[in-house]
């Protein structure tokens, strides 16, 4: 299956669809992104699709409505989940300012204290 993203003027995802990989095959045989999107633009008269892979083989995340598609960086960008966290260049994911401990425990996240919260039971 090939998994493609409509992206509106805002560069925001608004749809995911996955196409059976034979609507992809051309005459020699190969899978090729842009039949995958001459088929989607035929079928929905228009838009800007891109192709996505469920394990980040390629744009880095797998797009899921509402992420970012960056075209400089040709990657889907998930929201961004607080303020203080930033965005790692080389995997598109947010990343808080501090690790979170790898103590065993279950932690979450204190936007208020930019820190890390232990969480009981």
């Amino acid at each position: 299956m090939g998994t493609f993203a409509k992206i509106d003027e805002n560069n925001k995802v608004i749809q995911v669809l996955s196409l059976n990989n034979e609507v992809m095959i051309d005459s020699d045989g190969n899978e090729t992104e842009q039949l995958g999107v001459d088929f989607l633009v035929e079928l929905y008269g228009g838009g800007l699709w891109k192709q996505t892979s469920y394990n980040g083989n390629f744009r880095k995340n797998h797009a899921s409505i509402g992420m970012t598609y960056d075209k400089d960086r040709d990657a889907f960008i998930p929201l961004k989940p607080y303020d203080s966290w930033t965005l790692n260049e080389d995997t598109c994911q947010w990343e808080p300012p501090t690790a979170i401990p790898n103590d065993g425990e279950v932690y979450v996240w204190n936007e208020d204290t930019t820190s890390w919260d232990e969480k009981y039971g």
